[in-house]
């Protein structure tokens, strides 16, 4: 799989799966009054926004190719998880998402990498210095595919993929319990 090319003006991002990473887990959320952000997350985007780290929120929807909902009820969930955080001083920059049912093969779902390479594309990241962070392996695989570091969280599906980690077959470089504590090691990282 080919990697995006690194700019001389790169800039490092954090790219954020959405359920069970930024958001409390719902099964095919369809309704924007159902986000409701994980403990610490606002302040852990808060956090990279502060650092110059661009915040992008990588996400597969599968419910658009199952005809669960449209893309403009999608549409409304971002709008409303944007207004929660921005009560809260903090923004995400960028949302890319797989609206492709799993066995489309696609290029964009997770864990392939299509998503977090057409960010660093359209956006200038450079890939080498940038982090993916989500609750599942696939979310993982995708970043480090990519050419970042992976980390998994233990909220959302993360408690549940690492007591299979003996199957794994890829490694993060780091578990955290939640999105904040993998901002910090984030910010070790980038010192």
């Amino acid at each position: 799989m080919p990697r995006a090319k690194k700019g001389k003006d790169g800039k490092p991002a954090v790219f954020l799966d959405r359920d069970g990473t930024i958001c409390v887990l719902v099964e095919y959320m369809d309704d924007p009054d159902q986000v409701q952000l994980l403990p610490g997350a606002s302040e852990a985007i808060k956090r990279l926004n502060e650092q110059g780290f661009l915040v992008v929120m990588i996400t597969n929807q599968s419910a658009l190719a199952r005809g669960y909902f449209t893309e403009e009820v999608l549409d409304a969930i971002h709008e409303r998880l944007a207004r929660v955080l921005e009560k809260e001083g903090a923004h995400i920059d960028a949302t890319y998402f797989c609206p492709h049912h799993p066995d489309d093969k696609c290029s964009c779902r997770k864990p392939r990498p299509g998503l977090v390479l057409n960010a660093a594309k359209e956006l200038g990241i450079d890939l080498g210095r940038s982090f993916m962070v989500g609750d599942k392996l696939d979310d993982v695989k995708a970043g480090k595919t990519a050419g970042c570091k992976g980390i998994m969280v233990l909220t959302g599906y993360g408690a549940g993929e690492l007591a299979l980690r003996d199957k794994w077959d890829a490694q993060p470089d780091h578990i955290a319990d939640n999105l904040l504590g993998a901002v910090e090691w984030i910010e070790k990282q980038a010192k």
